[in-house]
Formats: structure tokens, sequence, C-alpha cells
């Protein structure tokens, strides 16, 4: 069950499993997963008939992706330049050089 629950998060979530992959823009993949999850809400609160639950439900979606987006980037980023948070870490490349 364990194994089945995460082949499903990582189709849906994991950007190196689910066909968004083919986008190589990372911030266009977090747009498109906003949508649908935007999508998915409305369609959540129509079920349930409730404008109230299309806000929580968005605003969690939104907030769950983002860092979600956020973390991948950031692994990214680590992976191919690391050398990028050592120069933030000392201020260099900053906007006061």
């Amino acid at each position: 069950m364990k194994t089945f629950i995460l082949s499903l998060w990582n189709v849906v979530m994991e950007h190196d499993h689910n066909p968004l992959k083919h986008i190589p823009d990372i911030q266009v993949r977090h747009i498109v997963l906003q949508v649908l999850a935007w999508m998915w809400c409305i369609i959540f609160a129509m079920s349930t008939g409730s404008i109230t639950v299309f806000g929580v439900s968005a605003v969690a979606h939104a907030l769950v992706i983002s860092g979600i987006v956020v973390t991948v980037a950031t692994f990214q980023t680590a992976r191919i330049q690391p050398n990028r948070f050592v120069a933030l870490a000392r201020g260099v490349g900053g906007e006061h050089d």
C-alpha cells in the first residue's frame, strides 16, 4: 500500500515522473500545476456546494504546490550551480556589489 501511495504521489507531484517533465521551464511547470490544482478545487467545491470549500482548498493547494516548486528549484540550482549558494551567503552577486 505504501508503494502504491508513493507512486501516485510521484506521478502527480514529482517533476521527474509526471508528463510535465517535458516542460523545461520550472516556472511554467509551477503555473500549470497551480491551474490544475485550482481546477480540482473548483470541482470539489462545486460537488459540495460550498464556495468556502473552494477558498480553503485553493489556498491550501497554492501553499503546498508553491512550497514543492521552491524546494525543487532550490535542489536543481544546488545540483547545477552549487556556487550560487556560496555567493549568496557571502553577499556576492547582489545589488550592492
